[in-house]
């Protein structure tokens, strides 16, 4: 091959991407991209993952993001190639997710002639991406550019805060060449705008105000998904006498006892109680998925305070009283350096031990409101999620069928440590953080910046390639459906993944909306429960992979287990009715509300 201009672009890219940290690209097959994806291919300080189809390789690229902090590259072809990758580029713009999503492109001389493969690639994603470059046709006459190109990409998908960056790069024939010599990058390999960093450094702020504000205060924690450091919530947690109500992505879901997991079933049928209704609530990160949650919070007269590291507001229902733009688990660790420990600390000596007591510590039983200060609002939240707990247990062991929220709760339990679990939106997100006992040890991951299903799978799988550890997808049968693509070639790139699939033919979230008892059956059928009548199984068969059917409750555990011990890519899948699984739902909130039910004298 001969020297190209393109080529020795598309290397010195390459290089400086891999000085600024780069470890990982995702190629898509296609004819415009060729420069880049050999000059990709030839460097062997990147692993190069080939998927044909786009939309699924940036979710695989994605995922990498996800697991690593590091953008990885997804490459396409010109025209409608270059599409796909707008999903997951939406995704990682609302996630806060690097990715560096490279699209060729035809020369300018070839648009708007009727050339084939042909559209106009500029700002395709439009605001979804940090930053937007369309360099030309490479010139050698810039070649002492090229490295800050390369690097301002880099910069801004790695930015405050992070997210996708769309280089576009047109290319004329010849398509093949050999690289020439690069142009001179900085002294030592290093990038020219330093190494990637994985997590954002902690915003110097006055914490003493904040600090005297709230110690001898009643609040709880709402920890959400961003928290890198949830040791420090918890010693927080712990000086202020607060509970910690813990998302499963936060990583707070450890067997504490200020760890508050069954939230969402106790604020159902409690949440007006005034024990656990608290002056002020600290929301650390984003979100959890829990509507219920959600009002609890906008019915509060309460004090609130958002913290995330990129000072992204995550308030829907506008009730913020302020928000800081640091580290969430770095600022608790601070915030916990300043707070004098309020005398009335929790402590498990202080915990009520009488089986005849209201639950509800601190609560009389005509609504009137406690006056037991942090540490009465403290056990009263710790003894409530004690009687969700328990009644969710005795609940779910009247079920010898498998049912969703016990696959949820039972796959979370059985992944060995160190694993990863990637969950999808709609009911698997909802069913593990309403579910899920607290453990240590498993790292959880879902698409919920724009909350979409799509994608799912191939998140995954760029998850266990990013991370290198055993991972494990829980996704319903629609969400499976929108990715099939995610199972080409899955078998042989080298990854430890596990595929649990609920299959309850159809959507199953939408039999818990309005919509189910408004509308005749039939017409909700049509427009909601769509039901499809296709086997995942044999979808994944198809592909060449082992498929194991679960249909009861105590084959879950042991399933899963040998799908960790066999390695590989192994699907499971779980058959359940949507119309039962509402009454199971229905059943097992009404179990917890008759054990926070306030006792009789």
């Amino acid at each position: 091959m001969t020297t190209t201009v393109a080529a020795t672009f598309c290397a010195t890219l390459v290089d400086e991407w891999v000085r600024g940290g780069l470890t990982d690209a995702v190629v898509s097959p296609g004819s415009r991209s060729t420069p880049m994806a050999l000059a990709l291919a030839a460097d062997d300080r990147v692993r190069v993952h080939v998927h044909h189809d786009e939309r699924a390789a940036a979710f695989v690229a994605l995922g990498i993001g996800v697991v690593t902090g590091r953008p990885a590259v997804v490459l396409t072809t010109s025209g409608t190639a270059a599409v796909e990758l707008h999903p997951a580029i939406v995704e990682a713009h609302h996630a806060k997710v690097p990715l560096l999503a490279v699209t060729g492109d035809r020369p300018p001389e070839l648009q708007d002639v009727g050339a084939p493969q042909t559209i106009d690639q500029t700002r395709l994603y439009g605001g979804a991406v940090r930053w937007f470059a369309a360099p030309g046709v490479p010139d050698a006459t810039m070649a002492e550019r090229w490295r800050s190109i390369a690097a301002e990409a880099l910069r801004h998908t790695i930015g405050s805060p992070p997210g996708p960056v769309h280089l576009n790069l047109a290319f004329r024939d010849p398509l093949v060449g050999d690289a020439g010599p690069l142009p001179a990058g900085r002294p030592n390999g290093a990038s020219w705008h330093g190494a990637v960093q994985v997590r954002p450094e902690p915003v110097d702020l006055d914490l003493g105000s904040l600090a005297d504000a709230v110690a001898g205060r009643t609040g709880v924690i709402v920890a959400g998904g961003g928290i890198a450091d949830p040791d420090g919530v918890h010693a927080l947690a712990s000086l202020l006498a607060w509970p910690v109500l813990a998302d499963p992505r936060s990583g707070c879901r450890t067997p504490r006892e200020a760890t508050i997991s069954h939230f969402d079933a106790i604020l159902r049928s409690a949440g007006d109680r005034p024990a656990l209704r608290p002056e002020i609530v600290l929301r650390l990160g984003s979100l959890p998925a829990s509507k219920v949650l959600g009002q609890w919070l906008a019915s509060l007269d309460a004090w609130q305070v958002g913290v995330d590291a990129d000072g992204t507001r995550f308030d829907p229902d506008r009730n913020l009283g302020a928000l800081l733009a640091a580290d969430p688990g770095a600022f608790a660790r601070r915030l916990a350096d300043e707070v004098r420990p309020p005398l009335d600390g929790p402590s498990a000596a202080d915990a009520d031990t009488d089986p005849d007591r209201d639950p509800l510590v601190g609560a009389d039983h005509d609504g009137g409101s406690s006056s037991a200060g942090p540490a009465g609002l403290y056990r009263a939240w710790v003894a409530a999620d004690a009687e969700a707990a328990s009644a969710l247990v005795a609940g779910l062991a009247h079920h010898d069928e498998v049912t969703e929220p016990a696959i949820a709760r039972d796959l979370f339990a059985a992944l060995p440590d160190g694993a990863h679990l990637v969950v999808s939106s709609s009911m698997p997100v909802r069913d593990l953080e309403w579910y899920a006992a607290p453990r240590h040890g498993v790292t959880i991951h879902a698409n919920r910046g724009a909350n979409g299903i799509d994608g799912v799978v191939s998140t995954a799988v760029g998850v266990a390639l990013g991370s290198g550890r055993p991972t494990a997808v829980l996704i319903g049968d629609v969400a499976f459906l929108h990715d099939t693509n995610a199972l080409l070639g899955v078998a042989a790139r080298g990854v430890d993944l596990t595929i649990v699939v609920v299959d309850n033919d159809g959507g199953g979230i939408f039999s818990f909306l309005p919509q189910a008892g408004a509308l005749a059956h039939e017409r909700f059928e049509l427009l909601f429960g769509t039901p499809h009548g296709v086997d995942p199984g044999a979808i994944a068969a198809a592909h060449g992979l082992d498929v194991t059917r679960v249909d009861r409750a105590d084959e879950l555990a042991g399933a899963v287990d040998a799908a960790i011990a066999s390695g590989g890519v192994q699907v499971l899948v779980t058959r359940t009715d949507r119309a039962t699984n509402v009454a199971v739902h229905d059943e097992l909130h009404a179990a917890v509300a008759a054990a926070l039910a306030p006792t009789t004298a």
